[in-house]
């Protein structure tokens, strides 16, 4: 039998971290890599409703709790006894952006 151990440090200790869900696909520009790389700025207007700016677009969200909140994990040196992961933060929201982006416009040209 394998047993998987799972320890924190306390509920007190633990991070909070945000999901964020997107429709579609986030491909990096140039077919470099997405882990690591910037993926764009995350903002809030004064209603507490999330702005994500990815390039030259604009992702207009919204909060939502989920029901069952997510762990996340990091495991540690296995030993005798079996493999030993710790908690380092708990995801009890995501942001949810089911729109399509909508291109940014600064500067439009007067037509002569």
């Amino acid at each position: 039998m394998v047993q998987v151990i799972v320890s924190s440090a306390g509920a007190g200790c633990l991070q909070r971290w945000v999901l964020l869900e997107l429709q579609g696909d986030v491909e990096p520009r140039g077919g470099g890599e997405l882990p690591g790389s910037l993926l764009g700025d995350l903002h809030y207007t004064r209603e507490g409703i999330p702005v994500l700016i990815v390039g030259h677009h604009i992702l207009y969200g919204k909060v939502v709790q989920l029901e069952k909140p997510f762990a996340v994990l990091m495991k540690q040196a296995a030993d005798p006894a079996g493999t030993r992961y710790a908690v380092t933060a708990l995801i009890k929201t995501k942001l949810l952006f089911k729109t399509r982006p909508k291109p940014i416009i600064t500067n439009v040209p007067k037509k002569v």
